[in-house]
């Protein structure tokens, strides 16, 4: 076997990883593998174990968010309009409600009432009808837009490097792309239109009973304002500590179940299930506690509108009576003057709803856009250097060797110039990383859990930016390539790479979409699942469960590796292959593999954790403290 002569460059082993292991199980009851974390395996996550879920901030996220929604100003002033004609028929039909009752008192002609009973008719239809539509306006809005900012955020993220959503978890992955993007529609429904149309239901109230007595007028303006200004204040003082309760509860909610659900076999055999069940109803209630902290400011703000159309009223009375005194307005006007506010307070109640809301879309916004700008090449977020310091090393030497026995000259190498690895900025997993894979080589990587060989992995892909340094095919940096153009160069199958719910056979076209069934067969014998495949009731054509739970643990890593054999790309990165075999499987099937890389002249790069798999590997490296040595 050849040894490789160059180490990689040290650096302070200050800088190096101190996470968990992922590949144990811990106190909160995750599963004893990396697919129980509920996200891609990851190697390491930082120092001190920092998960790798924060995506860096944006600025301006909600109105980002928005943007991508496709909002048009066309359909939103049609919501706003009719909102503001049903909330202005309740105010009228309070009106002319007071009028009629104090006329009909007075016992006029019949004759002179029935254009108030037409009006009260006329105004109660009308905002019923203007509800409906109002509502069917709104939700069509936020309907599409919901449904248009979902498939540009699943394009940006298939355009990009995938580098957002290998860096968070499954649960988390699916709380941004669910329930982020609902609250960034129900932001149209309960925030934007509602303080829309409770500006103008303002200034329309205020305006009408000035018409009738300008010292009303400016009480009832004055008693909304405070009650609009008030209110929102009130709940968003709250709301920005309960709100970040509640999120971080219900991603621990859905990271917590998600673990359960899909690795409820492991978590039974390793004793694992009670601890996990105890983690979850601890979330649980975390989030219960949240909800019922963010209820308080709402009861408090509601309150308010009592106590603003209580004063709005009293206001009102005391000034209408004292001009009804003065003989400058009637028994019906001061009737008017007194109720006809009090319906308009129904608008300003919905801002404070509205304000949380606002905040609350705002949070779910961040999270979409961070999401949404990871690793894309025209996000608006503040990049970090490719190679820092070693930048104009990297372009004058960009193919520096890691190994005497590689040739300098050689191009189109995979390549570690430098490398600076780790999910979360600041806290680097591996560091001064250099290596080389050439086409038809084998290389082997090797450590302990939590040592870095994912996130290496991961890096080498191109689905993580490199914290410094450079991952290069030949000349090229991996960040720079389009998704398409490193998924024709490098084929990454991580331990836990899906499988999904259809046939055998389109399975393995995910990675070759042209793959015929003759050379689907013949991949499939090579990882030793031809008995298997016999045995299946459709062949090729056999439906399989989503994520692989119809399989066994071992069928579905050799049906992993078979989609990586059949994949088109020059470079072959493994995680774990020998994963759920026993450990002659495992250096028999990588043997297998290696050959048949050497033989259709590819690259293939192959982590684990025993070395003796690795016997036929032309170089072998370790991950250790948060450096790659030589074996």
């Amino acid at each position: 076997m050849n040894r490789p002569s160059a180490k990689p460059v040290k650096t302070s082993q200050a800088q190096g990883s101190s996470a968990v292991p992922s590949g144990r199980s811990g106190p909160d009851g995750s599963a004893p593998n990396r697919r129980a974390s509920g996200g891609p395996a990851r190697g390491g996550s930082g120092p001190g174990g920092s998960a790798p879920g924060a995506l860096a901030p944006v600025k301006r996220p909600l109105r980002r968010a928005v943007g991508l929604t496709g909002l048009k100003t066309s359909q939103l002033i049609a919501a706003v309009f009719f909102g503001a004609l049903t909330q202005a028929a309740s105010v009228a039909l309070a009106g002319a409600s007071a009028w009629l009752i104090v006329r009909a008192s007075q016992m006029p002609p019949v004759l002179s009432l029935q254009v108030a009973v037409v009006g009260v008719r006329a105004f109660g239809i009308t905002r019923g009808v203007s509800r409906y539509i109002e509502r069917l306006t709104a939700h069509r809005v936020a309907l599409n837009g919901m449904t248009e900012l979902r498939v540009r955020l699943y394009q940006r993220m298939a355009s990009g490097t995938g580098a957002g959503a290998v860096a968070l978890k499954r649960g988390d992955l699916l709380a941004r792309v669910g329930a982020d993007i609902d609250d960034v529609g129900d932001l149209v429904v309960r925030g934007i239109i509602p303080a829309l149309v409770a500006g103008v239901v303002v200034l329309g109230s205020a305006g009408a009973v000035a018409a009738f007595l300008p010292a009303a007028g400016l009480a009832v303006l004055i008693c909304l304002t405070a009650v609009g200004i008030g209110g929102p204040a009130l709940t968003l003082r709250a709301a920005r500590i309960s709100e970040l309760m509640a999120s971080a509860a219900r991603s621990n909610v859905s990271a917590s179940a998600m673990n359960i659900i899909e690795n409820a076999s492991e978590l039974r055999v390793s004793g694992q299930m009670n601890p996990a069940m105890a983690s979850l109803k601890t979330h649980e209630t975390a989030l219960a506690k949240a909800n019922d902290a963010a209820a308080r400011p709402s009861a408090l703000a509601n309150a308010l509108t009592e106590i603003g159309s209580g004063a709005a009223l009293i206001l009102t009375l005391l000034l209408s009576a004292a001009a009804y005194k003065a003989g400058t307005i009637s028994a019906t006007e001061v009737a008017v003057i007194v109720l006809m506010p009090l319906a308009a307070f129904e608008a300003v109640a919905a801002l404070s709803p509205a304000a949380a809301q606002v905040y609350k879309s705002r949070a779910a916004a961040s999270r979409i856009v961070a999401l949404a700008d990871a690793g894309h090449p025209d996000s608006q977020r503040s990049s970090r250097p490719t190679a820092g310091p070693n930048a104009a090393k990297a372009e004058s030497e960009p193919e520096p060797a890691a190994s005497g026995k590689t040739n300098p000259a050689a191009r189109g190498d995979l390549i570690a110039h430098d490398l600076t690895a780790g999910w979360v900025a600041g806290h680097p997993v591996l560091t001064g990383v250099n290596l080389r894979l050439a086409p038809g080589s084998v290389m082997g990587l090797v450590g302990a859990s939590g040592a870095g060989k994912t996130t290496l992995l991961a890096s080498l892909a191109g689905l993580l930016e490199p914290l410094a340094g450079q991952a290069l095919i030949g000349r090229t940096p991996l960040v720079a390539l389009t998704s398409e153009e490193r998924g024709r160069l490098v084929a990454f199958i991580p331990e836990d790479a899906h499988i999904f719910a259809t046939t055998v056979l389109e399975n393995l076209r995910v990675a070759e979409g042209s793959l015929t069934p003759a050379k689907a067969a013949g991949v499939l014998h090579r990882v030793g699942l031809g008995r298997w495949m016999a045995s299946l009731p459709d062949g090729l054509d056999t439906m399989l469960g989503s994520g692989g739970n119809t399989i066994s643990g071992g069928e579905r890593r050799r049906l992993l590796l078979a989609r990586a054999l059949v994949s088109p790309a020059q470079f072959i990165l493994l995680d774990e292959p020998g994963e759920h075999l026993d450990a002659a499987d495992a250096v028999r099937l990588t043997g297998q593999l290696m050959r048949a890389a050497r033989s259709s002249g590819r690259g293939l790069l192959i982590v684990s954790h025993q070395e003796a798999s690795l016997a036929g590997a032309d170089q072998i490296w370790r991950a250790k403290d948060g450096q790659i040595v030589a074996a």
